[in-house]
């Protein structure tokens, strides 16, 4: 097993449909003001950014972003990443019920942060924490932005 190899998936049910809830997630640079945890998007340019996140340890991750797939017709988002992390993020939503959104959320990545690599076995467990209360925080972020809509 390769300890700094990550695999992640979340399901966000939003009370909001598909095609609302992909005007919000593809506008990224907009994800601070929701997403607590995402602390700062630059843009680079129309397919590329930078940026930085941080959940509960006292520990930044700075990565670029390039948009590998946009495609609203089937609300997916997927874009590369470089950094801190190296891999993709990708979003899907599919209709769920009358007007809602079930958002799914998956990642591949390897950790290329120093410090992370370092304490790849013994604070793997951490890690993931850290990432799910980062989940945590961006659903809820999220569903109050669409209810505010």
């Amino acid at each position: 097993m390769d300890w700094c190899r990550y695999r992640f998936r979340s399901v966000w049910c939003l009370a909001a449909p598909p095609d609302t809830v992909y005007a919000v997630l593809e506008r990224a640079e907009e994800y601070p003001r929701w997403w607590p945890q995402v602390r700062e998007v630059v843009p680079r340019d129309e397919r590329s950014g930078t940026a930085r996140f941080r959940s509960l340890l006292p520990y930044d991750l700075v990565v670029t972003a390039e948009a590998r797939r946009r495609d609203p017709g089937a609300r997916v988002l997927e874009v590369a990443l470089g950094g801190d992390l190296v891999g993709w993020a990708r979003w899907t939503l599919l209709a769920d019920g009358a007007a809602g959104t079930r958002a799914v959320y998956e990642q591949e990545v390897e950790v290329r942060a120093p410090l992370m690599r370092a304490l790849a076995v013994p604070a793997r467990p951490l890690f993931r924490a850290n990432h799910a209360l980062m989940m945590r925080g961006g659903r809820r972020g999220l569903a109050a932005l669409l209810r505010a809509v």
